[in-house]
């Protein structure tokens, strides 16, 4: 799953107070869970891990990721996840492969029609409404959150 925070069309709209990170955090932390919920495996503890940014961001990450997991969300319920701060310097694996799929996806929303073999591929990976049966379509606002969508869609 992944979102993409279009801070143009944010700022466009007047919604300057959001920090778009805390906004992308929150999408993707309801999608986890529901993505979990599919799954039966909701109620188990679940860490996510986030490279560091810098002291004072990661302080404000922190308190909004807590924040979103004690309710402030668009579930309105409690969210069993905990949150684990990795620095850049780490061998992480996720974060390597989470690096190399933000280029693509975000070329993909900010560029439609550029081609993009990278995303080509990972589109088939993202959660999707249906299920896995839909390999590749059914991902928008499903494992694949743009904000603020564009005036096409309607978000779920």
């Amino acid at each position: 799953m992944s979102c993409v925070v279009d801070k143009g069309r944010l700022r466009d709209k007047g919604e300057t107070s959001d920090n778009p990170y805390h906004l992308a955090l929150s999408f993707c932390l309801e999608t986890l869970y529901e993505f979990l919920e599919e799954k039966k495996q909701h109620t188990a503890l679940t860490h996510v891990i986030v490279e560091c940014r810098g002291k004072r961001e990661d302080n404000e990450l922190e308190l909004e990721f807590r924040r979103i997991c004690d309710g402030a969300n668009r579930l309105g319920i409690q969210l069993p996840f905990d949150v684990i701060f990795a620095d850049k310097k780490v061998d992480s694996p996720g974060l390597q492969l989470a690096d190399l799929v933000a280029r693509p996806v975000g070329m993909n929303v900010m560029r439609p029609d550029q081609p993009n073999r990278a995303f080509d591929s990972l589109k088939r990976k993202f959660y999707c409404s249906g299920g896995r049966e839909r390999l590749g379509e059914g991902y928008e606002n499903w494992g694949l959150k743009i904000y603020p969508a564009p005036e096409s869609e309607k978000p779920r």
